[in-house]
């Protein structure tokens, strides 16, 4: 008999015995806190899962189908010019202006693809910190300086957190190197315009679904957003025609994949969340049934699906039950992170960079957070501390992460995360 196993199997037991023997039920802040745990949860799966992971994880899976590996360790490979890896990680991941979990099935399509892990673990970290509304919301709400020091300080961040994590998983790096297989460039078949073509077309899906509205005045701004509907129709009509033209898909199910979501655009007119769940629906089937390289695409979308999305539910469950949400307290008072939070010290810009490392901030919603904050007293150098460390972390991200890089890589780009916001913190606080 394995004792080790068994005591180990027994510690468990008894330990989740007593977390359920005293639990702490009929206590208001407890009841409270399981009641946001699921209201975020809710609220992340109409809101984030349909609307933004879903479409992330299709780009994903035709990431890892349809983009060559020679390609992928061409401009993001370990033996790539620097210079060439960490700007194309660097941009790409500023385009998409994605949040800490959408980022996720991008990063790991990229990197199980043999990208280097320098260069990926900056595109992890672009894509949600170098996110240009934001930025240019923070300098508009919060002040110009902590816009440029955001702005600045995420770009900077992106490379040196690459530069660093190659250097210390270097010997790592060159194990994975040899054990990746080389191909041609031209591997696929498929000319680089048309992948570049398909690509846009899911990036520009992915993009416009998750277009917040506009609460201005500006009537371009408000135009822009009028045609929301319009815009999407036609990246939808595009991406029919290219299954046809280029992966040779039957017009006929093409057809039929169009009908229910035209019927529910008219039957639901200005909602988006039904015709777009009609449509990656309809897509599935299509693809699952037609064999092929469609076929690939959907197994590989359906793999990053199956791997990511329990664990980010599960990290904003416990977040919410942490946490809360916006306007609402979980097991954290607010008024201790409140307190934690006042000055410039080392321990407020620590706590400051350990508190947005673990908490959920969906797209712009760390700005208002940071507005209620900096009036009940918080620092300009916690505040951007925050700024630089929640949009690119939070405990759903990091579960995600480990289990495409393991705990090793994980717990070092956490780390150099909220060492390098704090230092940012201290440093932009004496200035």
């Amino acid at each position: 008999m394995n004792w080790k196993k068994e005591w180990k199997a027994l510690a468990w037991i008894v330990g989740i015995f007593l977390g359920i023997y005293f639990l702490p039920v009929g206590k208001d802040r407890f009841d409270f806190s399981v009641l946001e745990a699921f209201e975020l949860a809710k609220w992340y799966a109409r809101e984030h899962v349909l609307l933004c992971l879903m479409p992330a994880f299709f780009i994903a899976g035709a990431i890892s189908v349809f983009v060559s590996r020679g390609s992928v360790m061409k401009y993001l490979g370990a033996g790539a010019k620097k210079a060439v890896a960490y700007g194309v990680a660097s941009v790409s991941g500023s385009i998409l202006a994605v949040c800490s979990c959408t980022v996720l099935p991008l990063f790991a399509g990229i990197y199980r693809m043999g990208a280097g892990l320098g260069p990926a673990t900056a595109f992890l970290y672009a894509g949600p910190a170098i996110n240009v509304l934001a930025i240019i919301l923070t300098a508009r709400i919060l002040g110009v300086e902590i816009g440029i020091a955001r702005a600045v300080g995420a770009v900077v961040f992106s490379v040196v957190i690459g530069l660093l994590m190659h250097l210390i998983f270097r010997k790592d790096e060159a194990k994975r190197v040899v054990s990746v297989p080389m191909v041609s460039l031209e591997d696929g078949g498929r000319a680089l315009w048309k992948n570049a073509a398909f690509f846009f077309i899911l990036v520009a899906i992915m993009v416009t679904v998750t277009w917040g509205g506009c609460n201005c005045t500006d009537s371009f701004q408000n135009t822009v957003w009028a045609m929301k509907g319009s815009i999407l129709s036609g990246l939808a009509v595009a991406l029919g025609v290219v299954l046809v033209l280029w992966m040779k898909i039957k017009v006929w199910k093409i057809i039929l994949l169009a009908v229910p979501v035209v019927l529910a655009s008219l039957l639901l007119p200005g909602g988006i969340t039904i015709p777009l769940v009609a449509g990656m629906l309809g897509l599935s089937v299509v693809l699952a049934s037609g064999g092929g390289e469609g076929s690939e695409w959907f197994e590989a979308t359906f793999g990053f699906a199956r791997q990511i999305l329990p664990l980010l539910l599960a990290g904003v469950f416990v977040a919410g039950l942490l946490l809360g949400r916006v306007g609402y307290e979980g097991l954290i008072p607010s008024s201790w992170i409140e307190a934690a939070v006042g000055g410039n010290s080392l321990r407020a810009n620590l706590f400051a960079s350990i508190a947005g490392a673990f908490m959920y901030f969906a797209t712009l919603t760390e700005i208002p957070i940071l507005q209620g904050l900096i009036g009940s007293g918080m620092g300009k150098g916690p505040a951007l501390a925050l700024l630089l460390a929640g949009p690119a972390l939070s405990l759903p991200n990091m579960l995600v992460i480990r289990s495409v890089m393991g705990t090793k890589k994980t717990v070092t780009f956490v780390i150099l995360v909220v060492v390098m916001a704090t230092a940012s913190g201290l440093l932009f606080g004496v200035i």
